[in-house]
């Protein structure tokens, strides 16, 4: 496991695929989130 292990994110990262381990949303959403909690 490691770099070359599409099913890691890190193995993700490097091969630019997204999945379970990976989410594309992953900025969007953790964006929104520290909006919510500067808000509250």
């Amino acid at each position: 496991m490691g770099r070359g292990d599409k099913r890691t994110k890190k193995g993700k990262i490097t091969l630019g695929t997204f999945g379970v381990s990976r989410p594309d949303k992953a900025k969007k959403n953790a964006a929104k989130a520290a909006a919510t909690k500067a808000k509250a």
